[in-house]
């Protein structure tokens, strides 16, 4: 049976596996683009009170693997606090988690390194701080942050897999069953590989561009 002929034939359930991979996905990039522009904003504003800790804990979670990071929030912590949550939940809070901190160290640092200099002159120009924000801070934010932020949310889906191991049902774990079923480990994975190479290269391909075209060092030289 080749890649082709397992694609055609569990297509169904190839097709239930994305829906939830892209209904988990979803969830994680909406919680992790809103709230962690937020926290990034208000870090670059108010460095001591938000900033430094939001940092701290970053960094933190940048040392914990994230299979680990979810294995405790499924056992050890639902058992600590005699609860059962249903393992979409967990997979959803855990990765949100990651992804808010992560998309907030990209606005806080684009916002710390922001030119004072574009500022002033519009200032001096005699425009209001809304107009400064909606016309010189957002454009020029927008272009250094959308390609790393497309790159990360990228890497958020591809985290979706290890949701597999806690018993959510997303294309991993859809690959897994049918391959207990019929044993062709090089063919499923390989038709796995696939569907993800087609999500996202394009998504990585449009990182790229954007950041190639838009993205600015403002460093000073």
């Amino acid at each position: 049976m080749s890649v082709l002929d397992i694609l055609v034939k569990y297509q169904s359930a190839f097709a239930d596996g994305l829906a939830t991979t892209f209904h988990l996905s979803l969830i994680v990039w909406a919680a992790g683009l809103l709230l962690g522009t937020v926290l990034g904003t208000f870090g670059a504003r108010w460095k001591t009170a938000v900033g430094i800790p939001s940092r701290l804990l970053s960094f933190s979670l940048s040392g914990v693997p994230i299979l680990v990071f979810l294995f405790w929030l499924h056992y050890p912590l639902q058992a600590m606090l005699g609860v059962v949550i249903d393992p979409f939940v967990t997979a959803a809070v855990t990765l949100s988690v990651i992804n808010i901190f992560a998309v907030a160290d990209v606005i806080r640092a684009v916002l710390a390194d922001f030119p004072a200099q574009y500022i002033v002159a519009a200032q001096v120009c005699g425009m209001t701080h809304a107009q400064i924000v909606r016309h010189i801070q957002l454009p020029i934010v927008a272009r250094q942050t959308v390609p790393v932020l497309l790159m990360i949310q990228v890497n958020m889906l591809q985290a979706t897999l290890f949701a597999s191991l806690i018993s959510v049902n997303e294309i991993f774990r859809v690959a897994q069953q049918i391959n207990s079923q019929i044993y062709k480990p090089v063919e499923i994975y390989t038709a796995l590989g696939v569907l993800f190479l087609c999500i996202c290269l394009p998504m990585n391909g449009l990182a790229l561009w954007l950041k190639s075209r838009y993205t600015r060092d403002f460093s000073e030289r």
